[in-house]
Parts: C-alpha cells; sequence; structure tokens
C-alpha cells in the first residue's frame, strides 16, 4: 500500500469529488482517479462509488477511512516531531463567520504572516458552517461548541447583538419606544432558511413578531443596508460601534452569543497549527474589550 495514495483517498472521501479533490492536491482529476483505482487493487476491495453527482464511500470505504484517518494522524505526528526546530512553513487555512473574519481577523492575521515569512494564511469568511472533517479548513471560527467529532475546542470570547440604526433614518421615522413598536418599522434581517446554526436565528429574541423586510444572508450585508439607512437591523455590536452614525436602538435589548476555536484532532500535534490558533486566541484576549 502507497501511503500517498492513502492522502489521495482521504481528499476525495472529504471532498467528494475527484475534481475537487484533485483541485486541493494540484493533480488532475484523472491522476485522482488511477492512485484511487491502484490503491483499491492493493486492498482488493472497492472503497468508493463513482457516480455522476460524486464519490460515495462504500460500506468498506467508510471502515478504511477510520483507518486512513489513524494513519494520517501517525504522519503528522511524526512531521511534528521533526520540525520542532524549523522554521514555520506550510499553509493553514481558516473559516470564520463573515463578520469575525472580515472585521475582525482580516486586519490583525498580517501580524501573524509578519512573524512568520514562510506561513501561508487563508481566511475563508462567509455566511456558512465549515466542515473539518471534509477539511474545508484546518481551523475553524464556530458560534457554537461542536457536540460530536474528534474536534479540539476551546472558547475565544463572548460576543453580544443589539438593535441599530443609521441616525438619518431616526430622524425620518422615529424612534421606537418598545419591541411592539419594531412593527411599525422597516426592519433589515437575515435570510431565516439559510441561518446555517440555530445560534443564529436570534430576531425572535427580540421581538417574537419580527417581521423584516430586507433579509441579506451575510452579517457584513446586512450592516451595510443599515448603514446606508435602509431600516433597523441586529448588527453585532463590535461591527457598528465603529461607526458613530449607527444609532442603538432599544439598548436593554441585547443578545449574547460567543465564538468557538476548533480544529481537527489530528492535527493537535502540528506546529503550523499551534501557533495561529494560540495566536487567535490571544489577539482575542488581548481586545476583548470590544466584544462588550
Amino acid at each position: 500500500m502507497n501511503w500517498d495514495d492513502v492522502r489521495i483517498f482521504l481528499a476525495v472521501a472529504r471532498a467528494g469529488q475527484l475534481l475537487a479533490a484533485g483541485r486541493r492536491l494540484g493533480l488532475n482529476h484523472a491522476t485522482v482517479a488511477r492512485r484511487v483505482s491502484a490503491l483499491e487493487a492493493a486492498l482488493k476491495v472497492k472503497l468508493m462509488d463513482r457516480r455522476t453527482n460524486g464519490c460515495h464511500l462504500t460500506p468498506a470505504g467508510e471502515r478504511f477511512l477510520t483507518s486512513a484517518e489513524a494513519m494520517e494522524a501517525e504522519m503528522l505526528a511524526a512531521t511534528a516531531a521533526t520540525d520542532a526546530d524549523m522554521d514555520l512553513s506550510g499553509t493553514v487555512r481558516i473559516g470564520a463567520p463573515d463578520g469575525f473574519g472580515v472585521a475582525f481577523l482580516a486586519p490583525r492575521l498580517g501580524e501573524l504572516t509578519a512573524r512568520h515569512p514562510g506561513l501561508t494564511v487563508q481566511l475563508v469568511p462567509g455566511p456558512r458552517s465549515i466542515s473539518l472533517s471534509r477539511r474545508e479548513a484546518d481551523i475553524a471560527v464556530a458560534v457554537e461548541r461542536p457536540e460530536h467529532g474528534r474536534l479540539v475546542a476551546r472558547k475565544l470570547v463572548d460576543y453580544t447583538l443589539g438593535l441599530f440604526a443609521h441616525a438619518r433614518y431616526l430622524e425620518s421615522h422615529g424612534t421606537p419606544a418598545g419591541p411592539a413598536d419594531l412593527k411599525e418599522h422597516q426592519l433589515v434581517g437575515y435570510v431565516e432558511d439559510l441561518v446555517f446554526s440555530p445560534a443564529l436565528a436570534y430576531a425572535s429574541e427580540v421581538a417574537k413578531d419580527w417581521q423584516a423586510r430586507f433579509e441579506i444572508a451575510s452579517t457584513l450585508g446586512q450592516t451595510e443596508a443599515v448603514r446606508a439607512g435602509a431600516g433597523i437591523g441586529i448588527l453585532h455590536s463590535f461591527i457598528a460601534r465603529r461607526d458613530p452614525a449607527l444609532v442603538p436602538v432599544l439598548p436593554d435589548k441585547t443578545i449574547n452569543r460567543a465564538y468557538w476555536l476548533v480544529y481537527h484532532e489530528t492535527l493537535r500535534d502540528q506546529r503550523r497549527i499551534r501557533v495561529v490558533a494560540d495566536f487567535i486566541t490571544d489577539l482575542v484576549d488581548r481586545e476583548k474589550g470590544i466584544f462588550a
């Protein structure tokens, strides 16, 4: 059995497609298919069903996936044992919600790359969950502590959300005196069926009959709409407070959530993962006052 073929099998199992795995590995899909076939021949068992909609593991493939991940963990541990005295290098991909990723991490990660010139950091912010088991990222910032999977999680910080509107909007439409008055206003909210975590379906905590007429599937998109005077929105306080023209509305109506830093336990001993995870943790701890 060739370890490189096992590595390619893992990439296909996680991506679900030969083409996507090939892009991730820097190989063409024909080479990826050939190497998976070579592994199946070596093991004398069919690991994957290749269909038009992607590759699906057979029962034997599911069983082999557990062994392959154990092999990967041993390889990573062996690599970690030899690189302790070497300069930090390689690539670390960080997945994060768009608000935290763009508004907080993006302006600050340059400090990390300046400190470690051989390290490449990839930041993937977006309004969706990141699958660490499929290796869509090495490190994820999540809004809930994961309850399943072989994951290492640490709490980063609590943060708040609140109602905000542009001063110009309030001058034109007035300021609501209580939650019941919100139905008389233009509300900016999220697209409910695209919310990727129950923790982000928070509108009912502000008003049980919350009805947004302008829905945006992005934290930053909602912020920009409110900044443009489109209405009242539930915004991340650490983002909204940066603009003095955004005025808190019903300031006693706040929502409390938390950010968690998560990575797969097989990466625990990788030095670059530890360095990046510790950097993000220290960064948040240093500036945690902005999240209150």
